[in-house]
């Protein structure tokens, strides 16, 4: 139960709702403080299931209650009641439940991954860079199940409010790390994890290859596909057979197509 040490914050002038802001709209400011914003229950809910650590909780009282509010299973925190031109300074969305919260990043280094499996099924996606492909991608990653995502050479940090907004706070309930593409297929091959890869060079059609064993799914950009370091440590690479006009298709799609095989193979060993 919640305990509300309550205060309250009216102004938008706010050095405190400033640095907020600043929060929302500065990636160099999320890495600098290590603490980002989340909005919505939905959201807010995930990321204390998903062992996040919130350091100050804020809400508007005309959309969110007091007694919603002592419903968060959570301990003692500083909590702020705030006006409604400060919320809609700080919300993303138009349409949201008036509740936002002040979180700690985690650690996400790709040596500090670990599994809790030893045929570990993980999705590698290199260098995305809209964060409404990565939201997708971990929206797939958590329907799927997966063991962990691993961002390749991230062009966009994991706290952008638009990557926990398209992915329904899906970062907060996937394991998920990141490196650069040598210290990850440095990692996966320490694993003995085999290595997929997405690409149209010297493919075998996807459903041909056994997944059941320790595997990872590897998709790059539809602009430039995955690097050659990808290519050169693959155990086979693999394609979706198209039957239009065009070769590739939409990232968080074609990574969709190649867990769920995977996961249907498993499912039916």
């Amino acid at each position: 139960m919640l305990q509300i040490i309550m205060k309250e914050i009216t102004s938008t002038q706010n050095t405190y709702i400033k640095q907020l802001v600043q929060l929302k709209e500065k990636s160099r400011e999320r890495k600098k403080s290590g603490l980002f914003l989340i909005e919505g229950i939905r959201e807010v809910t995930l990321a204390i299931k998903g062992g996040f650590e919130l350091e100050t909780i804020l809400f508007y009282p005309e959309l969110f209650s007091e007694q919603q509010l002592s419903n968060l299973t959570l301990s003692d925190i500083s909590t702020i009641e705030i006006s409604k031109d400060v919320y809609e300074k700080l919300a993303y969305r138009e349409t949201t439940e008036g509740i936002l919260a002040v979180a700690k990043s985690k650690n996400h280094d790709i040596n500090d991954l670990e599994f809790n499996t030893k045929i570990p099924l993980v999705l590698i996606a290199e260098a995305p860079e809209k964060p409404g492909n990565i939201g997708a991608i971990l929206r797939t990653a958590d329907a799927a199940n997966v063991d962990a995502v691993i961002i390749a050479n991230p062009k966009t940090d994991l706290y952008n409010p638009n990557i926990i907004r398209s992915s329904v706070g899906c970062v907060f309930t996937n394991t998920i790390a990141t490196g650069n593409t040598n210290e990850i297929i440095e990692f996966l091959k320490s694993k003995n994890i085999n290595i997929y890869c997405a690409a149209l060079q010297a493919s075998v059609e996807y459903h041909t290859q056994d997944f059941t064993k320790p595997t990872a799914i590897i998709v790059g950009t539809e602009a430039t596909g995955l690097s050659d370091e990808w290519l050169k440590n693959s155990t086979q690479n693999i394609i979706i057979p198209m039957q239009g006009e065009i070769d590739s298709m939409n990232v968080s799609v074609a990574a969709g197509i190649l867990i769920f095989e995977a996961k249907r193979q498993r499912d039916f060993k």
